[in-house]
């Protein structure tokens, strides 16, 4: 089974090839530019330093929000692109999902929090209780909401549990969270809480071994609320209607 990989919901940009249970090649950049700029060259980098050959790729697996619109925009259209010319099918693989995967086998509940202004993070909490379990669906929501969560939920295993957080919205909030939780929290290192490529991959060939795909034409991303552009819009239809 071999996976293509692609993130691109935030600032990293990642690509990776999973082969079987192996990372094969990957590539991640945590910098400013564009993704346009960088997925494509940093996959046929990976192709070449690997002498891989792309119509031997299963399917492709897509961080697929929530996360930046822009960012989501250009790696759908970079996977659609590959998926029709190789005519290979896509994986849609939930951003948050895919970050709490790179935590395989911890025995904390996870949660992911990724900046997404307005005073709101996207995030979600997960388990490896024997095996990969999905706590809360992803979601976006202001952070004492899911402060709040985690210090009144009617599970236990939510409410009791030590929580490890990873993500970009980690350093702006992380004051706010050791002040509700204390020593309840904790905080992934550098190797592990950002996306990775990787993850998405291994996450997605779970998703493939159960047929979980689709055609690359039909693949959207989900952005969980409006861009700032149709934000804008609604507001200026709403003053206009007043």
């Amino acid at each position: 089974m071999k996976i293509l990989g692609i993130e691109s919901s935030s600032l990293v940009a990642s690509v990776a090839i999973v082969t079987d249970d192996l990372v094969t090649a990957e590539y991640t950049v945590n910098y400013k530019k564009t993704h346009s700029q960088t997925l494509l060259p940093m996959l046929d980098e990976i192709v070449r330093m690997t002498e891989q050959d792309l119509d031997s790729l299963d399917a492709i697996a897509v961080s697929g929000g929530p996360g930046s619109f822009t960012g989501l925009r250009i790696g759908a259209a970079t996977a659609k692109g590959l998926g029709l010319a190789l005519d290979k099918p896509l994986i849609h693989v939930p951003t948050v999902d895919a970050m709490a995967y790179s935590l395989f086998g911890c025995a904390h509940l996870i949660c992911p929090v990724m900046d997404a202004r307005r005073s709101q993070v996207y995030t979600g909490l997960y388990s490896f209780q024997e095996e990969f379990q999905v706590m809360a669906e992803n979601a976006v929501m202001a952070l004492d909401q899911l402060l709040e969560r985690l210090e009144t939920s009617g599970q236990p295993e939510i409410r009791e549990r030590r929580v490890v957080f990873l993500g970009d919205g980690v350093p702006v909030s992380r004051q706010r969270i050791e002040e509700r939780l204390g020593k309840r929290a904790l905080f992934a290192p550098a190797p592990c809480n950002r996306q990775r490529a990787a993850s998405v991959a291994a996450l997605g060939a779970l998703y493939w071994a159960k047929g979980q795909t689709e055609p690359a034409g039909e693949f959207v991303p989900t952005y969980l609320r409006p861009s700032q552009a149709e934000r804008v819009r609604a507001e200026k239809e709403k003053a206009g209607n007043v």
